[in-house]
């Protein structure tokens, strides 16, 4: 378990605060960290724009209405621009780009990683959950699953579990679920929140949260802490892989980097200003482990009181 640090934004990060805080100023931040990842992941050998253009090309229509609850209402926190998309996840840019991405900034974790960067991330995390998560779940819930990229990492981890992958954009569903039938396997989708799931009480051994907290308010992660503990089995658990704040890699960041990144990351001082671990006991969980499992995630695993 890591011992708590001063988490509180320093003097540099105010100063890119700042700057953000000028729309043209962000609007040109955001530009640049679109620009760079993209020239990134050509170089590297991630197809970005052949892959977005091979789904771009069909009709989306029948899939978006097979997944989309029509009487959803989208949180307020949601509806802000998020990774230098003006309507954040809502959008089909962002579904078609979720993979591509992913690739492109995991690349960057370990030297020399390219595109192997994104798969050995997944399993330093399932490595940690293996090892950690006593008992085999039958039921799991991965919350903000996407395009089903951790889903199906899931699912090849537990191949005999049964697998729900929730998320808040029906775009982002509708491309897991087309994914999903390309791969031939069973995943339940659901459109819904994370806070907020509609799912019943005690039905999950297992919840999963990958890259979901840095992009949420403290007070929507609070929920979400309740929600997992909500839907949790006696003795289930609940797992967290996520930026780690208490890494060098941020301490160290460039401030040019930094407002790049923040500029995409509308939650990221929350975030790092968030007590993660007496949060998790607030909820109803033991205090959890909390593991580095690359040079700036960590994984979390906590067990439900």
């Amino acid at each position: 378990m890591t011992t708590a640090v001063n988490t509180a934004p320093n003097l540099t990060s105010q100063l890119v605060n700042g700057l953000l805080s000028i729309k043209p100023l962000a609007n040109l931040a955001k530009q640049q960290a679109r620009s760079m990842i993209i020239k990134r992941a050509e170089k590297i050998g991630v197809p970005w724009r052949q892959r977005v253009q091979e789904l771009r090309s069909r009709d989306w229509e029948s899939e978006l209405a097979e997944v989309q609850n029509p009487q959803l209402n989208y949180p307020d926190y949601y509806l802000r621009p998020f990774h230098a998309y003006d309507d954040g996840n809502l959008t089909w840019d962002a579904a078609f780009e979720e993979e591509v991405a992913a690739y492109t900034v995991h690349a960057s974790i370990w030297p020399n990683a390219g595109v192997n960067g994104d798969p050995r991330l997944r399993k330093s995390y399932h490595d940690i959950i293996k090892e950690q998560v006593t008992r085999e779940p039958q039921d799991i819930l991965d919350l903000a699953s996407g395009v089903g990229l951790s889903t199906f990492a899931l699912q090849q981890v537990y191949p005999q579990a049964r697998i729900t992958g929730l998320d808040l954009s029906p775009y982002f569903l509708a491309v897991a679920k087309y994914n999903s039938q390309q791969r031939n396997v069973k995943i339940k989708w659901k459109h819904a929140a994370a806070e907020s799931t509609g799912l019943p009480d005690n039905s999950f051994d297992l919840v999963s949260v990958f890259l979901l907290f840095h992009e949420l308010p403290q007070k929507v992660a609070k929920q979400v802490l309740s929600e997992a503990r909500r839907l949790l089995r006696p003795g289930g658990y609940l797992t967290i892989m996520d930026m780690n704040p208490r890494s060098e890699a941020y301490a160290k960041m460039p401030p040019y980097i930094l407002t790049l990144l923040k500029s995409t990351e509308p939650y990221l001082d929350e975030y790092f200003t968030l007590d993660l671990e007496q949060e998790l006991v607030d909820a109803g969980f033991h205090p959890p482990t909390i593991t580095s499992n690359s040079p700036r995630h960590r994984t979390v695993v906590a067990q439900v009181n």
